[in-house]
């Protein structure tokens, strides 16, 4: 799947020079939390979002240092924070180090972005313009969508354990010299050893994303490395619940 397949395509813009007041409009009436901003030429040269606009002089909610702070902090950086808190400009409030994606990128790199630089949303562009926006909204809409379309496939017992030991297999985390698949009737059966508690909830999940899987019965016996000491799941459970 790439950013084109999920974005919001022709996305609202304003400009370096609107006012403050009107992005707001903006974002209120069409019910989104940020916007980029463009050129005359239609290049992006920042963004306005919710996260800008949460400290200002008018709601007294600008950032406030103790004077003996603001002598080590510079009157450079302040300065900057005071325009940013007061700045009646698009410019003067918004975020100028803009992170954008290709329309053509996969959605893996959207999710590094937005984690690593820990924003929400990331401004689609071909050619240096803008076409589209892509947020953390779009991403579970793709999500949702691909739920919906997904419709269970008539699988027997052996291909329900061939697909699930194939999952695992591939997973580094997954015990697989410690633990044994049964399938019946689509019900998958867990045996075996963990070493770790958390590999059962690993192990649970894969086999309930596998087709064709009705349930899952969890027999695993956790065994603590240091100490030799066997959980069986009866006794996590009540553990869990204590």
């Amino acid at each position: 799947m790439k950013v084109a397949d999920i974005m919001t395509a022709n996305p609202l813009c304003v400009r370096p020079e609107s006012s403050m007041m009107e992005a707001i409009r903006l974002m209120l009436q069409r019910r989104i939390s940020g916007l980029p901003v463009i050129d005359d030429a239609g290049n992006v040269v920042g963004i306005v979002t919710e996260g800008d606009l949460l400290r200002r002089g008018e709601t007294g909610t600008q950032r406030r240092r103790p004077r003996w702070l603001e002598f080590f902090i510079g009157t450079g950086r302040l300065a900057s924070e005071y325009a940013h808190a007061c700045g009646r400009k698009v410019e003067e409030v918004m975020t100028r180090d803009v992170h954008t994606v290709a329309a053509d990128a996969p959605l893996d790199l959207v999710v590094q972005l937005m984690e690593r630089h820990q924003i929400k949303r990331l401004p689609v562009v071909r050619d240096g313009r803008v076409v589209g926006i892509v947020s953390r909204a779009n991403l579970l809409r793709a999500l949702a969508s691909l739920n919906r379309e997904t419709r269970p496939s008539p699988v027997d017992d052996s291909g329900i354990r061939q697909r699930l030991l194939a999952e695992l297999n591939s997973q580094s985390w997954a015990p697989m010299g410690l633990i044994d698949v049964t399938v019946r009737n689509g019900v998958v059966h867990l045996w075996g050893t963990v070493i770790d508690e958390r590999q059962r909830r690993g192990l649970r999940v894969a086999a309930e994303n596998t087709m064709g899987v009705k349930s899952v019965e969890d027999h695993l016996v956790w065994v603590e490395p240091i100490s030799g000491m066997t959980v069986t799941p009866e006794e996590s459970t009540r553990a869990k619940a204590s």
